[in-house]
């Protein structure tokens, strides 16, 4: 009498995106497959880690520009809490930033949400087994840009300035005084090869160095 094979528990998985539609379509297509299981779904970063240890997650599937918590600041929570989770950034914008600052924080992955279905459950069975899985063209675009030339406090405060406050604004959601401010700026403004803080910006997010 011939053994039988034991059956393998499929991958747990939680998504996390703002867009429900976005949400729901990668449930239904990952949900064809028989080794996977979406076991639950978020609409915003700050509900990741709880959802995640909540449900035993194997792999999170995170969105990077969300209400709250960004994507890429819930991975690196992710990472923290719950290190067994893997993370799989899934997002539409693929900005070669975005993906070494997904990957420094603790991704196992970074691809865009026009993947194929197949493909995207491949990235997720790799990323389960200890993979690393990495869009092909944004590897290249994010060597040809590099890292970001910004500090963690220019960044800061470039990312409050987008927002759209004045200096007196920025200083204090940033608990810094308006001569400092101004001085980080114009660091953010000369680094960025930028003539104004609005130009700086935007330079910026194009990069995905927000």
């Amino acid at each position: 009498m011939g053994s039988v094979s034991p059956v393998t528990a499929p991958i747990r998985l939680l998504l996390a995106d703002d867009q429900a539609l976005v949400r729901g379509a990668l449930a239904t297509l990952l949900g064809l497959e028989a080794d996977l299981e979406v076991v639950a779904q978020v609409g915003s970063g700050d509900e990741v880690v709880a959802s995640a240890r909540e449900h035993a997650v194997d792999v999170a599937l995170l969105d990077v520009e969300m209400p709250g918590t960004d994507g890429i600041q819930a991975a690196a929570a992710l990472r923290a809490a719950v290190p067994a989770c893997r993370v799989l950034i899934v997002t539409t914008f693929g900005r070669p930033g975005y993906l070494r600052r997904a990957l420094d924080a603790g991704a196992s992955g970074f691809v865009v949400k026009d993947t194929p279905a197949d493909r995207l459950a491949d990235a997720v069975r790799r990323v389960h087994a200890g993979l690393r899985v990495v869009d092909p063209e944004l590897a290249v675009e994010s060597l040809a840009v590099g890292t970001s030339p910004l500090t963690d406090r220019e960044r800061s405060v470039l990312l409050e300035a987008s927002r759209g406050g004045t200096v007196a604004d920025v200083a204090r959601a940033t608990h810094l005084s308006e001569g400092t401010v101004r001085n980080y700026l114009s660091a953010a403004i000369g680094k960025t090869s930028a003539r104004t803080r609005a130009e700086a910006v935007r330079i910026a997010q194009d990069n995905g160095w927000l």
